[in-house]
């Protein structure tokens, strides 16, 4: 999977980066959100908490995808302005796995 960036606008009323990317994927299934968030972080270099990818949109039989994502300057902005179940598909399983443990 390559993420190609296309735009990053920036947004000082919302404290925030708009990021817009192609995501390629050629003859692998649509990546899951947690797997492109993790990459973005690697590639841009910032703190994962920071970062929200808002949607993958899939181009049918094209093996690419649009997204688009969001960088925000404090974690604090970003518990006010998103909405929870964009943050709950930007949250690893760790829920899951702690009720496995026990």
């Amino acid at each position: 999977m390559e993420i190609d960036i296309k735009q990053q606008v920036e947004n000082p009323l919302l404290n925030r980066t708009e990021i817009h990317f192609d995501c390629i994927y050629q003859g692998e299934s649509t990546p899951k959100v947690l797997d492109v968030k993790n990459r973005l972080v690697a590639q841009l270099n910032v703190d994962k908490n920071l970062l929200v990818v808002d949607k993958v949109k899939p181009s049918f039989g094209e093996g690419r995808a649009d997204g688009y994502a969001k960088l925000y300057d404090s974690e604090e902005k970003l518990a006010q302005i998103e909405k929870q179940h964009v943050l709950d598909k930007n949250t690893e399983a760790a829920k899951e796995e702690e009720a496995e443990e026990e």
